[in-house]
């Protein structure tokens, strides 16, 4: 529901429809009670309520979020298509390589043409292609984490080799699902990794951007959950390439995000979930130990990582400002 609650306090979205598979015609507010009731005033094309897909498309929207299990989001997508604007929030559409794709999650999507015809929506490194897309791959969580700190070096050949990543996440990464080890009576007091090296299924997503930037370069990537509700932090160590030292990482670093709204280069201050939670902002932090750099790296999984990440996308699409409706504050 954080994407709904971003679009109700938009200045520039008159109306929202809200699509469910399970609870259609049930009133929004009753869906998420968190939502204040003058929300009804954008939702009255539907008298408030939950549609159906069918029924959301008849609409014609000018733009579609789409933020169902992967294997299914795509799906939906396509009813949509052509006539509007659609920002997938799965991972069908992320990976370019199909058989990544299919490796990591276990089959094709139905329609896998959409897949060649979308953009990446990391917008800080597809911003000009994005402001033409009509198919937009909206990026998970810990492939953001992970990126927005590696690409401008990869790209610069500021570093090399293999990087790893360990990054750690809030219960609500894994999404709203009944899963046993997911409840706070498992998780609390209780710190893990998971899915190690190349195991997790968004290591393809990660590693196939990564290359993209540099070809010569790997990943491991390990997550871990972490007993809170929501943010990710990520420790990268990788190699320093051809003698470059801080003064070449941090030049890469501000010529990549010196003015992105959403980016914060916060040096050797090591950034934490407090300091974005609730935000769609990304800070990066970096230390140089001998021929090897430490980045450090913090979003909020479900508004930089997700939700927010996805309006972003919408603002630069239809010419908005890149930053509104969205909070650049940590809310903490």
């Amino acid at each position: 529901m954080v994407l709904a609650r971003i679009l109700a306090g938009h200045p520039s979205v008159r109306e929202i429809v809200a699509v469910s598979g399970s609870q259609i015609g049930k009133l929004l507010t009753e869906a998420d009670p968190g939502l204040d009731l003058s929300i009804r005033d954008r939702t009255a094309v539907t008298g408030g309520r939950l549609v159906s897909i069918e029924e959301a498309a008849s609409l014609r929207p000018d733009v579609v979020f789409s933020a169902l299990p992967h294997l299914e989001s795509s799906r939906a997508c396509a009813a949509f298509l052509p006539g509007s604007v659609v920002i997938d929030l799965s991972a069908d559409l992320r990976i370019r390589d199909r058989a990544l794709f299919r490796a990591a999650y276990g089959e094709e999507i139905a329609s896998p043409g959409m897949a060649a015809g979308a953009v990446y929506g990391l917008v800080e490194w597809f911003r000009d292609a994005i402001r033409s897309a009509d198919v937009i791959a909206s990026p998970g969580c810990y492939p953001t984490v992970s990126l927005l700190p590696l690409l401008p070096l990869a790209s610069t050949r500021v570093i090399s080799g293999t990087a790893v990543v360990n990054a750690g996440s809030g219960i609500s990464g894994a999404g709203r699902k009944a899963v046993t080890n997911n409840l706070f009576s498992e998780r609390a007091e209780s710190y893990t990794a998971y899915s190690p090296g190349k195991s997790h299924r968004h290591w393809p997503e990660i590693a196939e951007k990564l290359r993209d930037a540099r070809p010569d370069m790997d990943v491991l990537f390990t997550p871990h959950l972490v007993p809170m509700r929501r943010g990710i932090a990520a420790t990268t160590v990788v190699a320093l390439a051809g003698g470059a030292g801080v003064a070449e990482v941090d030049g890469a670093l501000a010529r990549a995000y010196g003015s992105a709204p959403c980016m914060r280069l916060t040096g050797d201050r090591i950034p934490q979930t407090s300091d974005v939670w609730g935000s769609n902002r990304c800070d990066i932090g970096r230390r140089v130990e001998g021929g090897y750099l430490m980045l450090f790296s913090a979003i909020d999984n479900l508004v930089k990582g997700a939700s927010g990440q996805a309006v972003q996308c919408m603002n630069v699409r239809f010419g908005l400002d890149e930053t509104a409706g969205l909070e650049l504050h940590g809310l903490l």
